[in-house]
């Protein structure tokens, strides 16, 4: 039987777009950062490389799912589905098409993190870059995936929160300051948060496909403690150094704390979550936790400019 061919929604729809605030927030965040700490740049400077910075993590944050789905697609854990579409899995896209969109969102990442590679002349982010391109890959390509050894979260935690946020700041502003450091930290949790709430959904599939994840080694029960964890940690966080990072830190941004604002939206996916939601019923929970992760950046970006 000759498969249809991929409509234009279906790819979008496998480019994951619930899970893109994980690539939006911490580039406006760190930039906001960097506006607030002093840029010697000029205006149309810092737009481009924030522009370019904001390029690398969406190409990035979509060649990982294109990634993931063929990976996963052609090892046949995909094929089971309660929760998006999985373009290889449900036999919508030939996988080497899949493939092929993974590589080219990875060398639109390549190519503008090569421009601000240029525009600063910091040539060890060409290390950062590799190692980032070879992170989206690898999670569940490649032989051994990370993905499938319960280390995704670390990966995510690093690669979307200290990476993304820190080195906005850095192309802004040519320094690895401490102040972005503390807010990649909330950004990077609640970006764990997002694939936690997946991994959750997953773990009876993914048990019988053999995938690792975290949430499978950990069990249901300790995942959902986990990503409650993960949801409110970034708020207690931005309390506690907003509250004393006024004493120990120069030029603390204190209107940041807004960001405090969107805890009440937390309790809605964490309720769902506590009362043992599962399959289809977590995918409210996704979009939920996506959309407390974009108020939150929205928030603290909003904050550190009004602070300044």
């Amino acid at each position: 039987m000759t498969r249809k061919p991929t409509t234009r929604h279906q790819w979008v729809l496998g480019a994951r777009p619930r899970t893109l605030p994980a690539a939006i927030v911490p580039v406006a965040v760190g930039a906001a950062v960097a506006s607030f700490s002093g840029v010697e740049i000029g205006a149309s400077a810092f737009a481009l490389r924030t522009f370019l910075a904001l390029i690398v993590s969406l190409a990035l944050q979509i060649g990982v799912n294109y990634a993931n789905d063929y990976s996963d697609g052609i090892r046949g854990t995909d094929t089971e589905r309660v929760g998006p579409i999985r373009l290889v899995g449900q036999g919508l896209a030939a996988a080497a098409d899949v493939k092929r969109a993974a590589f080219i969102a990875f060398g639109v990442a390549v190519v503008s993190g090569l421009l601000l590679v240029l525009l600063t002349q910091a040539w060890w982010l060409l290390i950062v870059g590799a190692l980032a391109v070879a992170a989206a890959w690898f999670y569940t390509g490649g032989p051994r995936p990370y993905g499938y050894a319960g280390l995704g979260e670390l990966f995510v935690f690093v690669f979307f929160g200290l990476v993304a946020v820190v080195g906005t700041t850095f192309v802004l502003t040519e320094q690895i300051l401490l102040i972005a450091i503390l807010f990649a930290i909330p950004v990077g949790t609640l970006a764990c948060a997002l694939l936690i709430i997946n991994n959750l959904r997953d773990i009876p599939g993914d048990t019988i496909a053999g995938k690792q994840t975290l949430a499978v080694r950990m069990g249901e029960a300790n995942t959902r403690d986990f990503y409650g964890f993960c949801l409110f940690l970034p708020f207690a966080i931005t309390a506690l150094v907003g509250l004393g990072g006024i004493g120990f830190i120069d030029d603390f941004p204190p209107v940041s704390l807004i960001a405090l604002a969107a805890l009440p939206a937390a309790f809605i996916p964490w309720q769902l979550v506590k009362r043992g939601a599962n399959g289809t019923e977590l995918i409210p929970v996704l979009a939920w936790t996506g959309r407390i992760q974009l108020l939150y950046g929205s928030l603290v970006t909003l904050g550190i400019a009004l602070s300044g």
